[in-house]
């Protein structure tokens, strides 16, 4: 069975490059568009890892992961910040929040998808 990734993302395209990314990978991708919607994603389908991008409407990419790590059931889901926050202490923040990793806009395909196996393995 394929590994099941959660994109959370409140871009149509951004979604669709990754689902392009995943699927070419092998992975089954699961959408979100915003917080809420990434919250109830991950309650009901409980995705292996989680892409997350930190601008989202209502509540942020920080906000939703942190709601995450609180949740016993989810909270062992590793979390990447995917997101075009770029400045000095943004990767910071969203390690705080509970991501394992952190990678910026633009980012190399490969190099995410290499990210993406690493939280994988274990």
């Amino acid at each position: 069975m394929s590994k099941r990734v959660l994109v959370v993302d409140d871009h149509p395209d951004n979604r669709q490059i990754l689902r392009v990314l995943l699927d070419n990978a092998g992975y089954q991708m699961i959408e979100a568009e915003d917080g809420e919607g990434a919250l109830a994603a991950a309650e009901e389908h409980r995705p292996d890892l989680i892409l997350m991008d930190i601008q989202l409407p209502g509540l942020d990419g920080y906000e939703v992961t942190r709601k995450i790590k609180a949740n016993p059931a989810i909270q062992n889901i590793p979390v990447i910040a995917v997101t075009s926050y770029a400045l000095s202490g943004d990767e910071q923040k969203a390690l705080a929040a509970g991501c394992v990793d952190y990678v910026a806009k633009p980012y190399s395909p490969m190099r995410l998808l290499e990210r993406i196996k690493e939280h994988l393995k274990g």
